[in-house]
């Protein structure tokens, strides 16, 4: 089960976290009203939502493809800082485009021992999309901390994919005191350029939206869509799962322009400096086939005074998507690791 507890971010933007417990003994029929994408309630039955797989371009923050598990959220919103607190707190951020039930199966396997909360970030989800509101890097990375603090999840370690790792490890830079360890899902930490945003735009425009069903928007992102080089089941899955519908079709949940806001506050800049600046002990991970390189992660973990690397086979930029039970092998012992230092 998921728990939504609102918090309250960087100008007074609402945000949405998801605490997890463990998965209901039965596996009944998803009722739409707890299902956490179709709750149209930002205060009453909600739930969480979904994350990136590889996109029009070698980028690091790719297109997204969702997982095959869904997520049932308790009803009702809780209020911050009543969480259970049984283990070591674990904030998990998605990626662009991407909503806090990619993070389900991961939440609830690591809710055995820790007490896992997922964030939906600024514009994603079922937090607030304030049209004329910051998406720069440093509201991103304000809101993760007071998510903490809100939460009282600090230190914590935080896990991150591709954006959320960004934003994970410039708060970690900025705040060591709430960061206990951190690690990075297939994020670059060179700069993108301009070009790559260029293509980002394009490839927004190229949507055929509205979708007439979540089969079409399956179908576009998982074989038709021209950025995709071979069909991808999973990132069909993934961009089904953040889409809504709409009296004229199937719409994404958050807005382009706003994604495309947010991602051009750090697709010009390399950021080795604030890795560089991260104390705590750090796991670089990323996908053979995904959007990090071999050689540019091992040039990471260099840097970072603590870093150490993995990595997973047969996996893309959706590493903790593509291979759950790989990813969760790949991450087991670094976390093992925190909770006995």
């Amino acid at each position: 089960m998921a728990r939504r507890i609102d918090v309250t971010g960087a100008g007074g933007v609402r945000l949405a976290a998801w605490e997890f417990g463990d998965p209901p003994k039965s596996d009944p029929q998803i009722d739409p009203r707890s299902d956490p994408q179709t709750d149209p309630q930002p205060n009453a039955e909600a739930g969480p939502e979904t994350a990136p797989e590889a996109g029009p371009e070698t980028d690091s923050e790719a297109v997204p493809g969702t997982g095959p598990t869904r997520d049932r959220a308790a009803r009702g919103s809780a209020p911050a800082g009543d969480g259970a607190g049984h283990g070591p707190g674990v904030l998990l951020l998605h990626g662009l485009m991407g909503r806090a039930s990619h993070w389900a199966p991961t939440a609830r396997w690591l809710s055995g021992r820790h007490r896992a909360v997922a964030l939906d970030q600024r514009g994603h989800g079922r937090s607030d999309k304030p049209p004329r509101g910051s998406y720069t890097r440093e509201a991103y990375v304000e809101d993760v901390e007071a998510a903490l603090e809100q939460l009282g999840l600090g230190p914590a370690v935080l896990i991150g994919h591709a954006m959320g790792a960004l934003t994970a490890w410039q708060l970690a830079a900025k705040r060591p005191d709430l960061v206990r360890g951190l690690i990075i899902c297939d994020m670059r930490a060179s700069a993108l350029g301009a070009a790559s945003q260029h293509t980002w735009t394009e490839w927004f425009r190229a949507w055929p939206v509205p979708f007439a069903t979540l089969a079409d928007v399956r179908k576009w992102f998982g074989e038709d869509d021209p950025w995709v080089e071979r069909p991808n089941a999973s990132r069909g899955d993934f961009y089904a799962e953040v889409m809504a519908e709409s009296p004229d079709g199937w719409r994404p949940v958050f807005e382009p322009d706003q994604m495309l806001r947010s991602r051009e506050t750090w697709v010009y800049d390399a950021h080795w400096e604030e890795l560089a600046q991260v104390r705590c002990p750090t796991l670089v991970v990323r996908g053979l086939d995904g959007e990090l390189g071999r050689a540019e992660a091992q040039e990471m973990v260099r840097v970072l005074p603590r870093g150490q690397y993995a990595e997973v086979a047969d996996a893309g930029h959706l590493v903790h998507y593509d291979q759950p039970e790989a990813w969760r092998a790949a991450i087991e012992p670094f976390l093992d690791s925190l909770r006995d230092a």
